[in-house]
């Protein structure tokens, strides 16, 4: 069965798990929370919240004890800091499979957690051992997130201050509702590759290696039965895209779509074009000027190809997330 459920939702809605503090949401240890402005802000009128505390849905109270995780000799443990004897790590697993089993059965398209959470960070966590401390742990929750829905982008919430790392998170939201969307509740594989013709691309500028292996991939449709072929090719694709678009890459596909316009464009024009690539590629121009070139060409020299790529807009301009890439 796919877990997607398109034909009864808005086309605007898009499905976000969050941790609930970074939501705003009083649930911490301390009875306050994390609250994102990004997220509550920015991210708000575009998605549909799920807030989660893993915490809270296991029973601790509000306010709680502090908890960390231990390096113990077969498992990392998540007990409480003042009395290690009091050990939740079952209970925690436990709710962590169940609660992720129960949000694959969602049109989930990304999730934000809380940095640096022994129940919830996505890396970077502190682990305790006789010796002391290392910063090598994952969250218990967010470790069975990550392993039971390895295509789901998943990003904390301090890390989306960081512009390249915030776009990246976004347009990978995007591009899966885009997935669902496409797909809908019955996958034919005509339908993902016509899905994957859109973001040709989009996979040129953040992995030319897993832009030839998806057209590889693609190419062999026919030696898959449809669910089969819908699992392999949305994990492929959103592992794809985890790798950042660079400079140079960006600057390749956008000589490339100059290709599409050697006809249509006169002298002057071509020069511009070329001129505003090249000013972009020494970093001089943010990416959104030659796209903004490219598409006032596209109104002009209409090209359906092209026209059709969401390589040119994989969000809404409103987020203002390529002003400074």
């Amino acid at each position: 069965m796919v877990n997607t459920q398109t034909e009864s939702k808005s086309n605007t809605s898009i499905q976000i798990g969050i941790s609930a503090c970074v939501l705003g949401e009083k649930v911490r240890f301390d009875s306050g929370s994390k609250a994102s402005k990004f997220v509550t802000k920015e991210l708000a009128p575009f998605f549909d919240f799920v807030p989660v505390c893993p915490e809270v849905g296991v029973g601790m109270t509000v306010p709680r004890p502090t908890i960390r995780l231990v390096s113990e000799e077969q498992r990392i443990a998540l007990v409480e800091t003042k009395d290690p004897t009091k050990d939740h790590t079952d209970k925690m697993i436990d709710y962590s499979n169940n609660k992720v089993d129960e949000l694959t059965q969602t049109e989930l398209c990304g999730y934000i957690v809380c940095a640096k959470s022994p129940t919830c960070g996505m890396e970077r966590v502190k682990v305790y051992t006789k010796a002391g401390a290392s910063n090598e742990g994952v969250g218990l929750y967010t470790d069975v997130l990550m392993k039971k829905m390895p295509w789901l982008p998943v990003e904390e919430d301090g890390r989306l201050n960081d512009p390249v790392l915030k776009e990246n998170f976004i347009s990978r939201i995007f591009s899966l509702k885009d997935f669902y969307d496409c797909v809908g509740d019955s996958p034919t594989s005509g339908k993902i590759v016509a899905f994957h013709s859109r973001y040709k691309l989009t996979l040129m500028a953040h992995d030319p290696i897993s832009y030839k292996a998806l057209g590889q991939l693609v190419a062999k449709v026919a030696d898959y039965d449809n669910q089969e072929f819908y699992e392999l090719y949305r994990l492929k694709f959103m592992q794809a895209l985890t790798n950042r678009a660079s400079r140079k890459n960006n600057s390749n596909v956008l000589m490339h779509i100059q290709g599409y316009f050697k006809k249509s464009l006169s002298g002057p024009e071509r020069q511009e074009l070329r001129a505003v690539i090249d000013e972009y590629r020494q970093g001089l121009l943010p990416l959104l000027s030659p796209l903004t070139l490219i598409r006032h060409y596209l109104s002009l020299y209409p090209d359906a190809y092209l026209q059709s790529q969401k390589f040119l807009a994989p969000h809404p301009q409103e987020l203002r997330l390529r002003y400074s890439l």
